[in-house]
């Protein structure tokens, strides 16, 4: 699957992040280099290096379990990106909420929804 996630290395459960930067991320005792497709189930390594990539099929695994999401943050790294109007659209149609912003915010945001128990996912581009 290009550009997306769902084959490979990934972690059977959701966790809080716990820190990023430096082109990674570390949770539930782990560190990752590179990007991260947070489900609420699962979190998946995500072959994803900049906001011009995401569509719909690096999102595959969002689209193919959206029954089981409200609401999908996008970490655009450091970079400021507008989600195509197709993608916000075809989403919405699934029913589930679109939320773009800065890697950081999105983590700090994913970390308070998934402890609230809420059912979100996140998409996170790894800072540098």
């Amino acid at each position: 699957m290009a550009g997306g996630a769902g084959e490979g290395l990934h972690l059977p459960r959701s966790a809080p992040i716990e820190a990023y930067g430096k082109g990674g991320f570390y949770f539930a005792e782990m560190s990752h280099q590179g990007s991260l497709l947070c489900l609420p189930d699962s979190i998946w390594a995500w072959q994803v290096a900049a906001p011009g990539e995401i569509d719909a099929p690096a999102l595959q695994l969002v689209f193919d379990r959206a029954a089981a999401i409200d609401t999908l943050i996008i970490g655009t790294a450091n970079e400021v990106w507008i989600a195509p109007a197709e993608l916000r659209a075809a989403l919405r149609q699934l029913g589930v909420v679109l939320d773009v912003m800065q890697t950081g915010p999105a983590i700090r945001t994913y970390n308070i929804m998934i402890g609230e128990g809420r059912r979100v996912a996140a998409a996170l581009i790894a800072v540098p």
